[in-house]
């Protein structure tokens, strides 16, 4: 059983940098920054090669939840360092890791949580589950295939179309919300909510 006072860790994925900010890849990101503005804290840098920012999440009162959100300043494919000095440094166990990811296999405006399973070839995951074991919750966020013969990596790489970018604000406040429904009502009645 959880110690319920140790924080849930959520880590948003994607790559540093401004010329990565609007792709597919940093969706993770963009939940993030979300979760940080709905805490009314900024991001500071971490020794842990990330940003994070601490707070609570949920309803204020007993249901709210201490979190630690992050992003890992170490580019996607080395995402697992981060996290798993996060983790450390928290004392976080792992059922209360969410790592909120772009995901090809769900349609564009899909969303699916879940608890461990593979990486599906997301490099980020790959890392963090090499560094943490299966075991942590995934907030997996629906961007589709890429079209024609475009390279998976290319797709991933690029921004939202023009026609995604009209709903993606949407999106990006019904992950939020996910997140932070997992934290505060448990993942199955979170996921009986958003993974329709």
């Amino acid at each position: 059983m959880t110690d319920d006072s140790s924080p849930w860790l959520i880590v948003g994925l994607g790559n540093p940098g401004p010329e990565y900010a609007g792709n597919r890849h940093n969706v993770g990101f963009m939940v993030a920054d979300l979760l940080a503005e709905r805490m009314g804290a900024k991001f500071k840098a971490h020794k842990a090669r990330a940003q994070v920012v601490e707070g609570r999440l949920g309803a204020p009162g007993p249901s709210s939840r201490r979190v630690v959100v992050a992003k890992p300043m170490s580019f996607m494919n080395l995402s697992g360092g981060p996290t798993a000095a996060l983790r450390d440094f928290y004392k976080v166990p792992a059922d209360r890791v969410i790592a909120v990811h772009d995901e090809l296999d769900i349609d564009y405006g899909t969303l699916r949580l879940k608890l461990g399973g593979g990486d599906n070839g997301h490099n980020g995951l790959k890392s963090i589950t090499k560094a943490l074991g299966p075991d942590y919750c995934r907030v997996r966020f629906g961007i589709g295939r890429p079209p024609g013969r475009m390279q998976v990596a290319d797709f991933v790489l690029k921004d939202f179309s023009s026609t995604e970018r009209k709903e993606l604000d949407y999106q990006v406040d019904r992950a939020a919300d996910a997140v932070e429904a997992l934290i505060v009502d448990g993942l199955e009645r979170a996921q009986s909510t958003y993974n329709t």
